[in-house]
């Protein structure tokens, strides 16, 4: 039976995260052509078989898939404006970093350009694009989620998030919230063991296997925050008070600015302070005013 024939697709932005995206479209056997705003990006990928194109339209009219990684939002509206028409009827994957509201207001530009938009939050590091561990997390048109899984399996696990353009966004700056603030608090721990002439390479190895420990039970306290009941106490919030504020205490000894576990009291004081301290720790969620299970905030 004759193989079907490969999606030909475009990437524009090559920068170490639209290199990497490329190369694994070359090497899953897709008709690539490639496009970057400063020249001399492209000499690898053309070496192992993408074309180059030398302007936007040229790089827009090779391909029926057009997969953008730019720079920011903004980059995505000054690099594909003026090619609005050409776009017209084709398949547009944004996998620029962008904001909920930036991914909405390109869903409803593309709309408005006869357009199919599909946006996607990147979970990996370049060197990690398609290897185990990459992750990239779409929403918008299905449409171009199922025809194109294939293409989006080569750069890592693919999931859907639903047709809100901003979706997935979402879903990529939580578990970056996430990331940033166990690594913020591996900087702090960093700054206070160097009081005591230990390095913040050894600590962390130290850190390493001992963070890895306490995220195995995020899926539970998920659970429990899902329930709304905090009765059921694992750690309580009186106790962790007292654990924060001895951290806090020092903290100062050691001349290590609050920045980081200042905030972290704050959540912890105010759920103490409203009579909860007998309760479990994953209170403190709801010192951050999410709204109620299953409604979403307009």
């Amino acid at each position: 039976m004759a193989e079907s024939p490969r999606t030909t697709v475009t990437v524009l932005g090559l920068g170490a995260m639209g290199q990497a995206l490329a190369a694994a479209l070359v090497r899953g056997g897709h008709q690539t052509t490639v496009w970057n705003r400063s020249p001399g990006k492209d000499t690898e990928l053309v070496a192992a078989g993408a074309k180059s194109a030398t302007t936007v339209a040229e790089a827009v009219a090779a391909g029926d898939l057009v997969v953008a990684c730019l720079f920011d939002h903004q980059s995505v509206h000054d690099v594909l404006d003026a090619v609005a028409d050409q776009l017209a009827g084709r398949s547009l994957v944004n996998l620029t970093s962008t904001q909920p509201q930036g991914a909405r207001e390109l869903a409803e530009w593309a709309q408005r350009h006869g357009i199919d938009y599909l946006d996607g939050g990147i979970i990996a590091t370049p060197p990690m694009i398609g290897q185990p561990g990459s992750s990239i997390l779409y929403s918008g048109s299905q449409q171009i989620f199922d025809d194109h899984r294939e293409v989006w399996e080569l750069f890592g696990s693919a999931e859907y998030f639903g047709t809100d353009a901003g979706s997935a966004s979402v879903v990529d700056f939580a578990l970056l919230a996430g990331m940033y603030a166990m690594f913020a608090g591996f900087h702090h721990g960093a700054a206070m063991v160097r009081t005591v002439g230990i390095s913040a390479a050894d600590f962390g190895q130290r850190s390493a296997g001992w963070l890895a420990a306490m995220t195995a039970s995020l899926p539970r306290a998920g659970a429990q925050i899902d329930t709304g009941d905090y009765t059921t106490v694992f750690q309580s919030l009186d106790f962790t008070k007292a654990a924060i504020d001895a951290i806090v205490s020092a903290s100062r000894d050691a001349g290590v600015d609050l920045d980081i576990v200042g905030p972290l009291k704050n959540l912890v004081d105010r759920q103490v302070a409203d009579g909860y301290g007998a309760e479990s720790t994953e209170r403190m969620f709801e010192s951050l005013n999410p709204p109620p299970v299953g409604k979403p905030r307009a």
